[in-house]
């Protein structure tokens, strides 16, 4: 069942479902699929900050992106299963 990326809890990783638009052509959900956010991409969430969890660390790969709970929100994933 996918989740939206600000609810993954804290070191956990998920796979990418789909990155939603919320207006049509929205560049925000363009730039997330460009930099990387797309569908089967393994993603983990390294660390939230101090004042209301916002930005998120995310990290694709070797690459880290901090991302605001708003922009996160538009990403969809699925938990990866506990080992």
């Amino acid at each position: 069942m996918a989740i939206p990326l600000t609810e993954l809890p804290f070191g956990h990783e998920a796979d990418v479902q789909t990155v939603e638009n919320v207006t049509p052509d929205d560049p925000i959900a363009l730039r997330l699929r460009d930099l990387g956010f797309v569908a089967g991409e393994r993603i983990r969430l390294v660390a939230r900050g101090p004042v209301g969890a916002d930005p998120l660390l995310i990290q694709i790969g070797f690459t880290r992106f901090a991302l605001r709970r708003s922009e996160a929100a538009r990403v969809l994933v699925e938990p990866a299963a506990a080992s």
